[in-house]
């Protein structure tokens, strides 16, 4: 079935296609990093005062964070002009929130222009639904992974191709990320489902 839960997949009940997704799970998209260009040096402390939704203390952070809610994100913008997007559930969003966030910019009196638009990293999660024996994956998987449960409580299994990192947990729940483009996130699962299902912990162990 497809992957329920994890806010907002978009397609919950429709059927999953297996020639895509052959374990039958679809990644949900969790949050899409984005950075754009605005092109222009900026006043952040004007923006601040004149923007709504906006935060700025440059003795914290040398960013101004503004929020949107249509889609749900946060950007944070540097004075050199640079921003980056964080939190939304897909790339169209999160290209549609970098330029309402540049739209806002330009509102306030700046020459903000959209440039360079990039996708840095895509974070996907799911759930196969079945225990995991961490330990022996780690040890049968060990040029890929590492495990030290006193520090992290999962596995981070480093793929090499796609270049994904994933984090694995005892309780069958994946975090998928690093990808650029979305595909990256399903081929990981579907390389790294088979091996899960090797190390599938048996209800009597």
């Amino acid at each position: 079935m497809a992957e329920q839960g994890g806010g907002g997949g978009g397609s919950q009940c429709q059927a999953v296609d297996l020639s895509k997704h052959p374990s039958g799970i679809v990644p949900t998209l969790q949050n899409i990093v984005s950075t754009v260009n605005l092109d222009c040096k900026l006043d952040l402390k004007a923006i601040a005062l004149q923007a709504r939704n906006a935060e700025y203390n440059p003795k914290r952070f040398a960013a101004l964070i503004m929020r949107i809610r249509d889609p749900k994100t946060k950007a944070l913008i540097f004075a050199s002009g640079k921003m980056v997007c964080t939190g939304a559930k897909s790339v169209q969003q999160s290209k549609l929130a970098a330029r309402k966030y540049a739209r806002i910019v330009q509102k306030v009196g700046f020459s903000a222009k959209f440039k360079d638009f990039k996708i840095q990293n895509i974070v996907g999660s799911c759930d196969v639904k079945f225990p995991i024996r961490l330990e022996a994956l780690a040890y049968s998987h060990g040029a890929f992974s590492s495990y030290e449960p006193e520090l992290f409580p999962g596995l981070i299994y480093r793929m090499r191709q796609p270049k994904i990192v994933l984090l694995i947990f005892v309780s069958g729940k994946i975090v998928i990320t690093g990808a650029k483009v979305r595909e990256e996130i399903y081929t990981a699962f579907e390389n790294i489902y088979p091996v899960l299902t090797e190390f599938r912990r048996n209800s009597q162990q």
